[in-house]
């Protein structure tokens, strides 16, 4: 995937009421997380409700060229047998991560401390995003990373022969780095130690204290701790994969900006590491219900039923970013629909993302005829009674971009089309399917 084909435009058009139930697909991140730790354990890892969207293919297709034995049993249905921990083998080939930066950053902590070599490169987008970031706090482990200026891809990455144990402050609220870390402390010999100021998803703690990793977390004046001890022996286990609140941030968002909607979303993880946008709808006056929490696979899942709401502009407070940051350009398209202004500060984040995407959404919104105001670390949209549109918005290969205006132009009053939406297949692969499902009108 790391060359890319024809553009692939797609037009949505104002929407009858959305109505149904849908069924998006696993959860992006704990799926990456998966199908690597089940790699690292000793036996037969089956994980049930995979994302099989590309970023996951390419991880699977990793953990293969790592010498793991990773086996699709069904829709969803797949197995992995470890390796075990510092067993890596040396991959013959380029590896090719697509557009996805948590499973490059994930495995270059994985193989990080085991003495091997891999070449990783990417799509045109990831291909620019900075690798830095991760190489540097791997540096300290013993690893040594050769790639282009700003430590873009291509990139060699040779692990490290003795590694040693690291203490590390996180410098920005990322779960990829940390998770980097973490994975890379898997090999490394005493307690490898993360420190974060701002909490970030917390999947990777969660899973690799499930595969038998002892980890503890904690707080501290310096912030939040959490300690793993190195070179234990992983145990394979069954990974029940919730669905994913990112992917079900767009059917939700739809059906509060399409007049007369009401969907049903079931089974959507409520991680309190991941559900900021939900709570952020409901503080915009979303009819947002959940219902029939329970647990699965470790995590905390519910039912969403959301209805059509006249919503309300907020001020999203910015310490809430890390929870949410994935969902910010689908809130900011929602946000262009409510009534008075909506700030989203803290979001500094989104300009490392597929694409810089605070700019990206600021440029589509005011393409669409909707006033904004950006600043480095900020976006604020001024919502309108009647959204315009009828642009052609640049999406610059980025799936959540794509998808974002796809909904805004289910509420606006001419239609919206995305200049290329192939890039929606690596996280959300059935979107269009979804939406159209629902009963909303894309063509393309």
């Amino acid at each position: 995937m790391s060359g890319h084909g024809p553009a692939t435009p797609m037009t949505a058009h104002k929407s009858n009421p959305l109505s149904g139930v849908a069924h998006v697909p696993g959860d992006k991140s704990i799926s990456h997380r998966a199908l690597i730790l089940g790699a690292l354990a000793v036996g037969e890892t089956r994980i049930t409700g995979l994302l099989e969207g590309q970023d996951v293919l390419d991880t699977a297709k990793a953990m293969r060229a790592f010498g793991a034995e990773v086996t699709q049993h069904g829709p969803g249905d797949w197995s992995v047998h470890g390796v075990g921990v510092g067993g890596f083998a040396e991959p013959a080939q380029v590896i090719d991560c697509g557009n996805s930066g948590t499973g490059v950053r994930l495995i270059m902590g994985a193989m990080a401390t085991t003495p091997i070599a891999a070449t990783f490169t990417g799509d045109a987008s990831l291909n620019k995003r900075p690798m830095g970031r991760v190489t540097d706090p791997l540096a300290l482990f013993g690893a040594k990373a050769y790639g282009r200026s700003g430590g873009r891809l291509p990139l060699t990455l040779i692990g490290a022969a003795e590694p040693v144990p690291v203490r590390y402050n996180l410098p920005m609220p990322s779960a990829q780095v940390k998770s980097a870390v973490l994975l890379a402390g898997l090999n490394a010999p005493g307690e490898t130690v993360v420190i974060e100021t701002e909490a970030t998803r917390d999947h990777t703690e969660r899973m690799l204290r499930g595969f038998g990793a002892k980890i503890r977390v904690e707080d501290s004046p310096e912030g939040r701790l959490i300690t793993l001890t190195g070179q234990p022996e992983l145990s394979a286990q069954r990974v029940a994969v919730p669905r994913d609140p990112s992917s079900a941030a767009f059917p939700v968002c739809a059906a509060l900006m399409v007049q007369g909607s009401e969907i049903l979303v079931p089974g959507v993880s409520q991680n309190p590491t991941r559900n900021g946008v939900f709570l952020t709808l409901q503080e915009m006056g979303a009819d947002l219900v959940l219902e029939n929490p329970r647990e699965e696979g470790g995590e905390p899942v519910a039912d969403l039923r959301v209805r059509f709401s006249a919503l309300q502009g907020i001020e999203v407070p910015p310490e809430r970013a890390a929870s949410m940051i994935d969902e910010y350009p689908i809130l900011s398209a929602l946000a262009a629909t409510a009534q008075g202004k909506t700030v989203m500060r803290g979001i500094k984040e989104l300009r490392v993302k597929e694409s810089d995407r605070i700019d990206a959404m600021a440029r589509g919104l005011e393409a669409c005829g909707v006033r904004i105001e950006e600043t480095e670390d900020s976006l604020t949209v001024y919502g309108m009674e009647v959204v315009p549109g009828g642009a052609t918005v640049q999406t610059h290969l980025d799936h959540r971009i794509a998808m974002s205006f796809l909904c805004l132009g289910m509420a606006t009053q001419a239609p919206i089309t995305v200049d290329d939406a192939s890039p929606i297949i690596t996280s959300f692969p059935i979107f269009k399917a979804l939406m159209t499902g629902l009963g909303a009108q894309i063509s393309g």
